[in-house]
């Protein structure tokens, strides 16, 4: 049996999401949509609150995708393993950031954005989309940039 389940893709990705960069991670996140709700609040025209925390938990997501598999070297066997898998499947691995993202943006539609259950599901979906594509994009040129082989 060669072929790995959907669950067995999905826990290699979160394997890999172990040693995510995720103090790193946070404070972009949080600096990010700080300064994004700022500029707002300077410049003229409207300060959107929940655009800027989507933004915040947009590159929150990001980072810890791709810190994740930047260095496939380093951590413990299971880890090295899953970010080897990771970097050899780009799209399958961004599936568990883009829905990560996509999870926690509804909240944040649903309560600050006031477009209603199916307008916040519709924005966070198109988010997660977002998050799915830059960070299977990026993955795919850290497996083929940076001198690093993918055995």
């Amino acid at each position: 049996m060669n072929e790995l389940t959907r669950r067995d893709e999905m826990s290699l990705a979160g394997a890999a999401l172990r040693g995510a960069p995720w103090k790193a991670a946070a404070i972009t996140g949080a600096a990010s949509a700080a300064i994004s709700y700022v500029m707002g609040v300077i410049l003229p025209g409207p300060a959107d609150f929940a655009w800027a925390l989507c933004l915040g938990v947009s590159l929150f997501s990001l980072v810890a995708a791709i810190g994740a598999v930047r260095k496939p070297d380093t951590g413990d066997r299971v880890t090295r393993q899953a970010r080897l898998w990771s970097l050899r499947h780009p799209w399958r691995f961004a599936l568990y950031p883009g829905l990560g993202a996509a999870v926690m943006m509804y909240p944040i539609q649903l309560v600050f954005d006031g477009e209603g259950v199916f307008g916040a599901a519709r924005d966070a979906a198109l988010g997660g989309a977002a998050v799915y594509l830059i960070a299977a994009g990026l993955t795919a040129i850290s497996r083929n940039g940076g001198g690093q082989t993918t055995r």
